[in-house]
Formats: structure tokens, C-alpha cells, sequence
């Protein structure tokens, strides 16, 4: 299996990161003027025709979802435990006071890159990274740090930035 490099994902990211942060600011403030949700949901399309997440993983391999009561009831379907057992056996609280797997990679990932749990997943990396979503700017806030992590965030944000470059209050 091809796997992205994600060492030099996270270079390219932190070599950007002032640039980036500035970036979003900005978007925050004017993603009704720019279009944000139309630009990018295209963007998003564009990505994922070039980035293929099994060849990746790095979201499994690197971060973890926030799991919700409904996720875990699933989850322990799944596998045929109690919610309980899963929780106790899998999960930890963090600092926010959300469950969140207690190690990574997940210990769902398979070696293959795909996941055991697959039709069952948490909603959150059913939604991740976010870039299909309705009303994009509610979630901004995370967008940097998906460049470090998610090789199509950083390319949508990258082509964004060039499309919006010399645009008045954004580029």
C-alpha cells in the first residue's frame, strides 16, 4: 500500500503555518464575500479525485475522534461487548471532558489502513476533515491543524489561498 509521507506533510505545514493562520483569519471574518462553501465543497471534490484516505490514514494513525454515547452504543454493537466494556477497554476522557480513544493509531485500524468498524465508525471520522460540510466557517478554527494532519485539507487550503490571492481583505 502507498502511504503519503507524512513527515513531510507536517513540514510543509509548520513552513506555512503563519501564512495559514493569517489565511483563516481572515476567511473567518469575510467567508460570505469569498463564497467559502461553494469554493470550498469544490475544492473538496478536487482533492479527493487526487488524495486516496487508504493510502493515507494519517487521521487514524495520528489523531483521535470524539466519541458521543451514540458512537460507543454502536461501536460496542459492533463488536459484541457492552458499551461499558468498550468505554473501559478503549476509551479515556480528555481534557475537554470528551471520550477519545486512549491510544494512536486507533485501535480500529486494521494494517490494511481500513477500519473493523467501519459501517459503525464514530460520526466524527465519518465527518472528517470536515471540508464537505455545510457553513465551512464554523469549523476554521480546526482547519490548521488538519494541514498538519490531512494531505487534502492542506492541498484545498494551498489552492484556496491561490485562488483568493489579491482578492481585497483576503489574499
Amino acid at each position: 500500500m502507498n502511504n503519503y509521507d507524512t513527515e513531510r506533510l507536517r513540514q510543509r505545514a509548520a513552513q506555512v503555518e503563519t501564512e495559514t493562520k493569517a489565511f483563516i483569519k481572515k476567511l473567518r471574518k469575510h467567508h460570505k464575500k469569498v463564497n467559502l462553501d461553494e469554493r470550498i465543497h469544490a475544492l473538496h471534490d478536487e482533492a479527493f479525485t487526487r488524495i486516496d484516505c487508504l493510502s493515507c490514514a494519517n487521521c487514524c494513525k495520528s489523531i483521535s475522534p470524539i466519541l458521543y454515547d451514540r458512537d460507543i452504543n454502536r461501536i460496542a454493537k459492533k463488536l459484541r461487548i457492552k458499551p461499558s466494556e468498550f468505554t473501559q477497554q478503549y476509551l479515556r476522557v480528555d481534557e475537554d471532558g470528551d471520550y477519545v480513544f486512549r491510544q494512536t493509531p486507533c485501535p480500529l485500524l486494521m494494517p490494511d489502513n481500513y477500519c473493523s468498524v467501519y459501517e459503525a465508525r464514530p460520526r466524527s471520522c465519518r465527518d472528517y476533515p470536515h471540508t464537505d460540510r455545510k457553513n465551512y466557517h464554523r469549523v476554521l478554527r480546526h482547519t490548521l491543524k488538519d494541514t498538519y494532519v490531512c494531505p487534502a485539507v492542506f492541498y484545498i487550503i494551498d489552492k484556496l489561498k491561490q485562488q483568493l490571492k489579491g482578492s481585497q481583505g483576503i489574499g
